[in-house]
């Protein structure tokens, strides 16, 4: 009996060593590093850190992958080295594009990795439906799936300095909301002294591209190349005439006052120069900051005789767009933080923070029960603008190739109209003409032709 009971306590020692060791070295091995995944970008300074801060927050939410984001300048620096990086085998499996450059990238067929694809075959939860459909059409193939992630999306909005309305005295609480009533605000504010009435940025893509798909007007023909890519524009039209010609007219007054392409014109309004503005939705808080006066804002102006106007507007900014060729285990991340990037609370933090619209409707609707936009005026226009009708043909996008080339010859032209060198039907004629060539130039040289 002694024999028995000393043998189970030398058995029951050694199954409890056994486990002792190997606990011990479970907790010596190292634990399985997190995968890394590179995220080229083109975002410099605050909105820089709040995408860093997007990715910092997700790898602290899990523990098998690591978003590495690299700022790589500007949006055409970002994709160039995207292009060339991708030739040498040492590509990222996310890089930022902006919105002119989508047909470019959906043309490159065999680099990219579609999003609807990379949902799909990662398991990862993934409904259009739950997407803004004044964004996601825009990214979306003929057959409606979403080939890039939607990012940061803006919109124009008008912007009109409320202690000059008083002085002019117009009233500050009733932006314009009609082209002629802006132009009789801005002679009204002309007529007090003021330097100039009104001014924008951006010049092609809020008076060419966001006028025609707010007016409900095709830019080009082929759905604004959606359906091919022997689409031509159609610019020319005499609603754009029309519009072109009146701003040429204000010009020689200042009632209107060209200020250059990009946001050149954005410091005129801040420094109160300028009586109103139309710019991007992302650049409100910057406008915010910097303007020592109170700010009110408005959707852009339509002319109330083009019937089905004011329709909706269309986006700018960029999304993310997947890279072939890397590792497997990578694509699980990618998908994983796009889901996470999804998420209302994400997104309502990316937009209050940025300004950038939501890119779900439940992200908008968060944002509105935690009374942000009850708190800062203005900043739901940008959303209500956008979902103000159900997109058509005409104002879900543009899926122009080269459009960058494209645009650049549309503004030269704009400038000859504006300095009176041309007129508005010439100057369109001739913006037709030089991005029609770019068009077949990009046709001949698609994969797809």
């Amino acid at each position: 009996m002694a024999r028995k009971t000393r043998k189970a306590i030398v058995t029951s020692a050694s199954r409890l060593l056994l486990l002792a060791i190997l606990a011990a070295l479970s907790l010596a091995a190292p634990a399985r590093a997190a995968t890394d995944i590179a995220w080229w970008h083109a975002m410099s300074g605050e909105l820089g850190r709040q995408l860093e801060k997007l990715a910092s927050d997700f790898n602290a939410s899990q523990s098998d992958y690591r978003i590495v984001p690299v700022y790589k300048g500007n949006y055409t620096e970002t994709v160039t080295a995207a292009i060339f990086a991708f030739r040498s085998r040492s590509q990222p499996a996310i890089v930022q594009v902006n919105e002119v450059a989508t047909a470019t990238m959906t043309a490159a067929k065999g680099a990219i990795y579609p999003v609807f694809s990379l949902m799909r075959d990662q398991h990862e939860p993934f409904s259009l439906a739950d997407y803004l459909p004044a964004i996601s059409g825009y990214y979306t193939d003929a057959a409606g799936n979403l080939l890039s992630f939607p990012f940061n999306s803006s919109t124009p909005i008008l912007y009109y300095n409320k202690t000059m309305f008083r002085d002019a005295g117009l009233d500050p609480e009733t932006p314009p909301k009609t082209w002629p009533e802006l132009g009789a605000a801005a002679k009204r504010l002309r007529d007090r002294g003021v330097a100039c009435g009104f001014t924008t940025s951006w010049p092609s893509w809020i008076h060419v591209e966001n006028f025609s798909a707010f007016h409900n007007l095709p830019l080009a023909t082929r759905g604004n190349g959606f359906a091919g890519l022997d689409a031509e524009l159609t610019i020319n039209n005499p609603v754009v005439v029309k519009h072109i010609a009146q701003l040429a007219e204000w010009q020689k007054t200042k009632s209107f006052d060209y200020s250059g392409r990009g946001q050149s014109a954005e410091p005129r309004f801040q420094n109160g120069e300028c009586g109103i503005f139309i710019g991007s939705s992302a650049t409100r808080a910057d406008i915010k900051a910097n303007s020592k006066f109170e700010i009110g804002y408005g959707m852009m102006p339509y002319w109330p005789d083009v019937k089905g106007a004011p329709q909706n507007s269309i986006i700018g900014g960029a999304t993310l767009w997947v890279l072939r060729d890397r590792p497997r285990e990578e694509y699980k991340g990618v998908a994983r933080f796009f889901a996470y990037l999804s998420q209302p609370g994400v997104q309502a933090a990316w937009h209050q923070n940025t300004g950038y619209l939501p890119i779900t409707r439940a992200a908008s609707e968060l944002t509105r029960a935690q009374g942000f936009y009850e708190r800062n005026p203005g900043a739901a226009i940008s959303f209500e603008e956008i979902t103000l009708n159900p997109p058509t043909e005409n104002s879900k996008g543009i899926r122009l190739g080269s459009f960058v080339l494209i645009r650049g010859a549309i503004e030269d032209e704009l400038e000859q109209a504006f300095a009176g060198h041309k007129s508005a039907q010439a100057a369109l004629d001739s913006a037709v003409e030089r991005g029609n060539k770019l068009l077949r130039q990009f046709e001949r040289a698609s994969p797809d032709r």
